[in-house]
This record gives C-alpha cells, sequence and structure tokens, in this order.
C-alpha cells in the first residue's frame, strides 16, 4: 500500500494509489472548498452547484447521459459537500476507469447550468431540506451544530435555507464555480487496479486545457468559543426523543487527534463501549446510542447520539454525561485502552481494503492539509495513545472554558429545564 503524488501543468494534483488485486477503480475530484466559506445570504450554494452539475456537461449533455454513461458499466456515481470540500466521486469495474474519468472531468469543467434545470432543482433542494427537518434525527443534527458553533458559518445547515435556495440562479452558479473550482484548488484520488502512469496521463487529456485561477481564496472566518445557551430544544410530537449532545474536541491538525479517536471509542463504539454497556445493557435507557466525532481544521466535537422514550430523556442525558465525566475523572485502564486502540487501528485496516475509501483517505489529507502520511504512520500514532492522553484529553474537552457541555433535543418537551439540569448536573 502506498501513493504516488504528481501535479499537472495547471496546478492540478494527482494522487494514484495502485491495489493491483482489486477488480475496482474509485476516483474522486476533490475541491478544498465548502460551505465554511459562504456567507448567510448564499449559505447552500456550494451544495446547489454539487446537485447542478450532474445535469450535464458538454459531452454528457442530461442527467440521464451523466448517470447511465457510469451505470451502464456497472459503476457508481455520486457527490458530497461539507464544510471544507466538496467530492465528486465514481466507482466502476477497472477496465471502464477512463469512462468515470471522462464523466467527471465534463461535468465540473464545463458543466451546462441550463437555466430551467437551475429553475426545477430549486424545488427539489427545498424537498431536500424540507425532508430533513421532518426528520428529528436529522433536524437534531443541524441544531446541535447551530448550538456547538452559533452565529458562525460551521453552525449553518450545508444545504442552506429555502430563502437561500429559491434565490440561486445560472449566473449565480457559474461565477461561484468560477471562482473557486479551479485547477489549483483540486486533489484527483484515484485508487484499484490502476496503472499511474496511465491515470494521470489521461487526467492531463482531460484536464489540461483547464485554467482560471479564481480568487485567492480567504482564509475561513475562525472558529470561536461557543456561547450563549447550552440547550436547543424543539417542541415536536414524536414517539421518541431525538438526543446528541457533545464538547468542543481537537481538530485535525491537533497533536490529540489521535486520542480524541481511541477516547470515541472507549466512550460510544460499538456494543462493547461504555454508553451501550450502560444505557442499554444495564439500564436499558436507549436502543441506540453512540458517540463520534467532527474534525475541522481549527475545531471539531465530540458528539453522543441517542434516542429514547421522552419520559426517561433526562435519565439518559445525564447517564450519557456521567461516562465521559468518568473518562476524566478516573481514567482508563490499560486493558480497555489497549482493546480500544485494537479497534480503532483494524477499523481503519478494514476500511482501507476498500478502493474509495484508500482514496479517500490519501485524497482528503491533501487536499485538507497539504501533506500525506501513510497508513503505518497513522497507525503509529493510534498506537502512541496512553492512558494519560485519554484522561486529560475528556477533562480538556469538559472545562468550562472549551465551551462545555452543549446540546440539542427534538421531542414532545413543555418542560426543557429539565433537560437542561439533566445536561449540567444542575
Amino acid at each position: 500500500m502506498g501513493h504516488r503524488l504528481q501535479q499537472l501543468d495547471n496546478g492540478v494534483r494527482v494522487v494514484t494509489a495502485p491495489m493491483l488485486e482489486r477488480a475496482s477503480a474509485s476516483v474522486s475530484f476533490m475541491f478544498g472548498f465548502g460551505s465554511r466559506w459562504e456567507t448567510e445570504a448564499n449559505s447552500g450554494l456550494a451544495h446547489f452547484i454539487e446537485h447542478m452539475v450532474f445535469k450535464g456537461g458538454e459531452r454528457y449533455a442530461t442527467a440521464r447521459a451523466v448517470s447511465e454513461a457510469v451505470e451502464s458499466v456497472g459503476g457508481v456515481l455520486n457527490a458530497s459537500t461539507d464544510r471544507e470540500e466538496t467530492v465528486f466521486w465514481a466507482k466502476v469495474p477497472a477496465p471502464k476507469l477512463d469512462i468515470a474519468i471522462d464523466v467527471l472531468a465534463d461535468i465540473l469543467v464545463k458543466p451546462v447550468l441550463d437555466a430551467d434545470e437551475v429553475a426545477k432543482e430549486r424545488l427539489v433542494i427545498v424537498e431536500e431540506i424540507r425532508m430533513y427537518q421532518d426528520s428529528p434525527q436529522d433536524h437534531v443534527q443541524t441544531l446541535f451544530d447551530e448550538v456547538m458553533w452559533p452565529d458562525h458559518p460551521l453552525g449553518r445547515d450545508v444545504a442552506g435555507t429555502e430563502a437561500t435556495v429559491l434565490s440561486f440562479d445560472s449566473n449565480v452558479c457559474r461565477g461561484h464555480l468560477i471562482a473557486h473550482y479551479v485547477p489549483r484548488s483540486l486533489v484527483v484520488s484515484v485508487a484499484g487496479a490502476i496503472d499511474p502512469d496511465a491515470v494521470t496521463s489521461r487526467l492531463a487529456r482531460r484536464l489540461g486545457g483547464w485554467g482560471g485561477e479564481g480568487s485567492p481564496e480567504s482564509p475561513p472566518i475562525a472558529a470561536t468559543l461557543p456561547d450563549g445557551p447550552s440547550l436547543r430544544v424543539v417542541g415536536r410530537s414524536t414517539e421518541q426523543a431525538a438526543i446528541l449532545l457533545g464538547v468542543r474536541a481537537p481538530a485535525y491538525l491537533s497533536p490529540d487527534r489521535y486520542a480524541v479517536d481511541v477516547l470515541n471509542c472507549i466512550l460510544g463504539e460499538g456494543m462493547s463501549s461504555r454508553l451501550f454497556l450502560e444505557l442499554r445493557e444495564r439500564r436499558a435507557l436507549a436502543y441506540d446510542v453512540s458517540s463520534y466525532t467532527v474534525k475541522l481544521r481549527d475545531s471539531g466535537a465530540l458528539c453522543i447520539g441517542l434516542g429514547c422514550d421522552p419520559a426517561r430523556a433526562p435519565a439518559a442525558i445525564r447517564a450519557a454525561v456521567v461516562e465521559l465525566e468518568k473518562l476524566a475523572a478516573d481514567g482508563v485502564g490499560g486493558a480497555e485502552l489497549a482493546k480500544a486502540k485494537e479497534f480503532t487501528s483494524g477499523r481503519l485496516r478494514v476500511q482501507l481494503e476498500n478502493t474509495g475509501a484508500l482514496g479517500a483517505f490519501y485524497g482528503q489529507q491533501e487536499v485538507l492539509i497539504g501533506t500525506i502520511l501513510e497508513p503505518a504512520k497513522v497507525l503509529a500514532g493510534i498506537e502512541s495513545v496512553s492512558t494519560a492522553d485519554v484522561s486529560r484529553l475528556a477533562a480538556t474537552m469538559l472545562d468550562p472554558s472549551n465551551g462545555g457541555l452543549r446540546g440539542a433535543v427534538v421531542g414532545p418537551f413543555r418542560r426543557p429545564e429539565r433537560l437542561e439540569k439533566a445536561l449540567l448536573g444542575t
């Protein structure tokens, strides 16, 4: 396992990772730009453009032509918009990789952006926003972001609002593409049964004539510490309360990025984690409970998600918080730490057997950080985490000076103050 990094004449970076024993190949076009750079007035624009490019390009001129080109060879094609990157990807049988490269290059370099299609897609994305708002498990995530990063681009829905989406037109989309989706912002990562030289040559032919400098990307607004109310509760007639709790956590550039992954594993990864054993197995407070991390360049979050009977929500919240507090107060034993490190390392090894995951592993490092670590280096970082690191990090994250505990709840609550007392232990 290994990678090669090259740069085309126009500034596009190409990362290749051969996996010759595989039957497939995955290609990702990754732009180092996302919703974090948007203003309140144009929030959701990167996500909107993600949708629009799939409506067609110069050669594959319609949405049907785009999808059929990849699906006709058994491949899959998709995209995602996040706060700090936008990714367009395809996975195909290895002999058909050129088709995937051609399709992605065509729709991204020469998108049609037809005015009528823009008007239709506005309505589609409005329905997408409403769909997520109608889902308590999805809506609570948006509310949690607002509490964790209040009055900040990180706290806004990546999809934007109905008002912003309805304001977009083809000229707005094209201007945004010209300004931000430029060669120097793009990393193309390819993994699978590939010849790196052939892949780079194909990309040079498809992207070599693509220019455009855009404007120098200004740094995003720094992620300041949260203030204001620590809990957001939205009353809704549901059978189950949707709950998301968390604290600020290390960024992906932090020396503690490995420690937070190990801590998260101990806390809420899998059925042998502390949260699962305490809240589900011992106390039957929830069917589904887990934790996960969010990492950004200058911020992050450790999040605990669960759903439970509304009547038991205060008890479930307090129990979840107590498990995090125990990591700070009592630490973790050597055996539990070893198990968590083995889990974290093993999970990474298993994930990287997938061509798409390996391509993303290398490509995301290049587009977000500008430096690529091989898996062995990351595994060594995980192995270096100590029991002292875990307890120190838990205490740091819980410290009020770090923003303290914060959360969001969706459910049928008339007295939300009970939930806040459970969160803060008052």
